[in-house]
């Protein structure tokens, strides 16, 4: 079969390996899409501090049952479906308290372990999660959609809220429909209009630019200077951590999904005289999976307008560099591993 190997940095091929047999209590799934994750794209370019090479990249999937064991959850072969892809050891301290999307000894498919870019995967039975229907491409953009939700529901978002999104890439662009299926009113800001133009189609409220306009009177004008009951950091920099503790209401919640690697300074009685409530969010649960795909299949939302292009396998080299050079216009990008989309 075809595999997509990150040999070395900047050094991407299609290779051939065998096909995967499936152990006790796993199935064979036949990939069908994969979008190109923020953190594959680090690991192309040498950045992503978990990744030891060669890697096959990619968590974020659908695929076809081609053999599954019995089972009590109705999955069952020629089924479309994802899966959750993040492993867990079961015996850490987080794990035993049930908060296994932060296991001390957590491996991501893709990057502590080999991942989704390959004709063919085994997966454990418990990890498969119905499709209900949706297409190969939604299923392909569940995960990180979920990554947003996940993050969104640490901390309580009620109908009506301001809601400030710092950050207009993939992982702010779902936030932003979430928050929207939840009834806030969403103000998203980033440097490139491309991203705004695609949050003003998911329906923000307000976007800003950060180099054309001025931040702080754009969100007083939305806030009526009360400042924002929830706000999310979605790009991993200091500065976009510090608007949103500024910006912030009195006795209001603050999200980190932004992973980010320098160090910020500032005073932190400001959270102390603000009373703020400041969460991080790692990964996500098989319940923010079934949400997700759920809410999709009612027809509210449309996450389809995330593609920005589809890739087939022999060009994935195009596809990793034109994300790593992505000037903001580019959203998802998938690579078309076999047919089977609606």
């Amino acid at each position: 079969m075809k595999a997509i190997e990150i040999t070395k940095p900047f050094e991407i091929k299609v290779i051939d390996k065998n096909a995967p047999q499936p152990a006790a209590g796993e199935a064979l799934l036949r990939v069908l899409y994969c979008g190109i994750c923020g953190a594959d794209v680090a690991s192309y370019t040498g950045n992503q501090p978990f990744t030891t090479y060669p890697r096959i990249p990619g968590h974020e999937f659908s695929a076809q049952i081609v053999e599954i064991p019995e089972n009590d959850r109705g999955l069952k072969a020629g089924d479309i479906i994802t899966c959750n892809p993040y492993f867990n050891c079961g015996e850490c301290y987080a794990c035993k308290r049930g908060i296994v999307n932060a296991c001390h000894d957590n491996q991501t498919m893709g990057v502590q372990r080999d991942g989704s870019f390959q004709e063919y995967i085994t997966m454990p039975v418990e990890r498969i999660i119905c499709g209900k229907g949706l297409s190969a491409k939604e299923l392909a953009l569940i995960e990180p959609f979920s990554i947003s939700a996940h993050a969104l529901s640490r901390a309580e978002v009620k109908e009506g809220d301001n809601l400030l999104i710092m950050g207009a890439g993939p992982i702010g662009l779902f936030a932003l429909i979430k928050a929207k299926a939840m009834g806030a009113r969403v103000a998203i800001a980033d440097l490139l209009e491309s991203r705004l133009a695609l949050a003003k189609e998911y329906g923000a409220d307000l976007i800003i630019n950060n180099k054309t306009d001025n931040f702080e009177e754009k969100c007083d004008a939305f806030t009526g200077g009360c400042g924002f009951d929830v706000c999310v950091e979605a790009c991993g920099a200091p500065v976009t951590f510090l608007s949103c503790i500024d910006r912030a209401a009195h006795g209001a919640n603050i999200i980190l999904i932004g992973n980010g690697k320098k160090e910020t300074t500032f005073v932190h009685s400001i959270i102390l005289k603000k009373e703020l409530n400041i969460f991080g969010s790692r990964n996500s649960f098989t319940k923010d999976f079934e949400e997700l795909i759920d809410l999709v299949a009612s027809g509210k939302v449309d996450i389809l307008k995330m593609v920005s292009g589809v890739y087939e396998t022999d060009n994935a080299k195009e596809a990793f560099e034109a994300l790593a050079h992505n000037d903001g216009s580019l959203a998802k990008l998938l690579i078309k591993f076999s047919e089977g989309d609606k």
